[in-house]
């Protein structure tokens, strides 16, 4: 029996105060262990909402969020950053990394802000996930030396180097070609399979959402397909 790791119980979002914008409209969606994810909807569905919501990033005007069964949208903000580092890796369309930083320090950043200091073994697992992305070549360079392919395999390797239960990803692709796409989500999927991490991904590209185990498609703020 599959858990629920992801569990979004009556979301609404709404932003401003003087003129309300309302965002999402009463989501409800539980997502399940190990299963890979994609969220499709048109720029302004309130898809990128919803996964900030999700990553906690965002908190919702009301509804409740639970996170592997703890309940987020009434932690704190030190509450928030513990959970996030510990269970959630993000990959996002810009991919972030540290210019000042080889690819290997900024895989292991993840590591260094929630134990301080690192260990043989945090830099054993940092190498064994360059290997597994297809870096050990490059680690060394700076992430300014490295193609727009590389650098985002950078940073899959950097989500995953606290081992988190929860990969969400936006558009993690959508600056590359479609050679290189293809080779990340072959990738995304390999990780998938190996550490049983869940994976929730927007994406506009439908081939790539075709792949996934489930599609949920973001409409007007609304969940408008579900298969």
């Amino acid at each position: 029996m599959l858990n629920n790791v992801i569990e979004l119980r009556n979301i609404n979002k709404i932003y401003g105060a003087a003129v309300k914008t309302q965002v999402l409209h009463d989501v409800s969606l539980e997502i399940r262990e190990g299963t890979f994810n994609s969220i499709i909807g048109q720029s302004g569905s309130g898809k990128s909402t919803l996964l900030n919501i999700v990553g906690t990033l965002d908190k919702p005007s009301n509804g409740e969020v639970y996170i592997g069964g703890k309940r987020t949208d009434q932690m704190n903000k030190e509450e928030l950053a513990v959970l996030r580092n510990e269970t959630m890796g993000f990959i996002f369309q810009f991919h972030y990394l540290l210019p000042e930083f080889t690819a290997f320090e900024n895989v292991l950043m993840p590591y260094k802000i929630l134990h301080g200091k690192v260990t043989k073994e945090a830099e054993d697992r940092a190498n064994e996930l360059m290997n597994l992305v297809g870096l050990e070549k490059v680690k060394n360079n700076l992430a300014t030396n490295m193609s727009g392919g590389q650098q985002q395999r950078t940073a899959i390797a950097r989500a995953l180097m606290n081992n988190p239960k929860i990969i969400l990803a936006d558009e993690p692709t959508g600056n590359l070609d479609s050679d290189t796409t293809e080779t990340i989500y072959n990738l995304l999927r390999d990780i998938n399979k190996k550490f049983n991490t869940t994976f929730v991904i927007i994406t506009h590209d439908r081939r790539i959402a075709e792949k996934a185990d489930r599609i949920i498609e973001i409409k007007d703020g609304r969940i408008g397909m579900d298969v």
